[in-house]
């Protein structure tokens, strides 16, 4: 059953090539107006089920649905949907103008509507002055808000964006998610927009669909997906992780601890663990705090030996060997007013986190 407000509805979709599958059993619903970012490392199925949306790619089983019809069978120039590709594939030899203006020539548009619809077009991509340059002439960056431009003058109901910002340099790639998610923002258009950039699809979506092998690893906002990782892949593909070994214990009052790395360490996030069960202790380098162990009898619940420390502006990284022998890194805010801060190498630390900030899964 389609809501009203399911814009696209994936339901039992899988794909192979060649006998491989790609896309196996696949359900998705993306409501209308959201930004939904399709997040997995090259060959994980993303960029196929995108194809699939837009009919460029065929399904071997499954229904597509867009706003609430079945477009299973139906070809990409009747689904309700443009698709802003890698290349942005612009024609070399029109202008901006007619780059914008083409699919509407081609649906034998009304000319004074062609030219008031490109003109609103190109006003949202911030190109109106570019309406008679020729695409070689233009940076990435305006090659891309012509692509995006061209794509939106059709007024989809959904934009489909396949890694459209790979071909730029970092800067103008920042420069590019901050226009983008205003150009969605501005337009109410549902964007699905694939990516393997873990910080472009945390920094831009409303949801990320973390995939893998074809599967559907976890489907949240991006601060569940970085702070709740619901697996050990996600946990490692978003963002850096730290893994420690723990056994869930009880102390004689009750409170909650763990054995970690096997040393003795309060609990303090909720979870559904009990007594004996073997976990896996996820940390974010941010999360971990080290403190110099100024009295060497001091008991510690962690310690370790600095092994390597980078600066980086605003943050200071350390590697950090523990007793145990499992490397961790640590990721503090860089306090050059503090002389208790830096650390040198082989020097011994304390190791400890952020309450609540521990993340625990079954060690499978």
């Amino acid at each position: 059953m389609n809501s009203a407000s399911d814009i696209v509805r994936l339901e039992n979709i899988s794909k192979s090539f060649g006998g491989h599958g790609v896309v196996h059993n696949l359900d998705l619903i993306i409501k209308d107006g959201e930004f939904v970012t399709l997040l997995g490392p090259s060959g994980c199925g993303k960029t196929t089920l995108l194809r699939i949306i837009a009919g460029l790619e065929t399904q071997d089983s499954g229904k597509v649905f867009i706003g609430g019809k079945d477009v299973s069978t139906i070809p990409p120039n009747k689904r309700e949907v443009n698709t802003v590709f890698q290349s942005y594939a612009l024609f070399p030899h029109m202008s901006v103008y007619d780059n914008v203006a083409f699919g509407l020539k081609m649906e034998k548009t009304p000319k004074n509507e062609i030219n008031e619809r490109v003109m609103a077009a190109l006003e949202t991509v911030m190109l109106t002055g570019f309406a008679s340059r020729m695409p070689q002439n233009l940076s990435g960056g305006q090659q891309q808000r012509v692509a995006i431009a061209r794509a939106i003058v059709k007024r989809p109901k959904v934009l489909l964006l396949d890694e459209p910002l790979s071909a730029l340099d970092y800067k103008l790639r920042k420069q590019m998610q901050t226009e983008l998610k205003h150009i969605q923002r501005k337009l109410g258009i549902t964007f699905i927009f694939v990516t393997h950039d873990q910080e472009e699809a945390l920094s831009m979506s409303d949801r990320v669909v973390v995939m893998n092998e074809g599967v559907i690893q976890q489907d949240a906002t991006p601060k569940e997906v970085y702070e709740n990782p619901k697996n050990m892949f996600v946990a490692k593909f978003v963002g850096e992780i730290n893994v420690l070994q723990a056994t869930i214990e009880k102390t004689e009052a009750g409170k909650l601890r763990a054995n970690v790395e096997g040393r003795q360490c309060s609990l303090t996030r909720k979870h559904s663990f009990v007594e004996g069960d073997k976990v896996k202790l996820l940390l974010r380098p941010e999360d971990i705090r080290l403190e110099h162990i100024k009295d060497a009898d001091s008991d510690y619940p962690l310690q370790g030996i600095i092994e390597e420390t980078t600066y980086k502006g605003a943050t200071l990284d350390s590697i950090v060997r523990l007793d145990s022998g499992t490397q961790i890194m640590a990721s503090e805010f860089f306090d050059e007013d503090d002389p208790e801060f830096e650390y040198k190498s082989g020097e011994k630390v304390a190791v400890k986190w952020v309450d609540g900030w521990e993340v625990l899964l079954p060690d499978d």
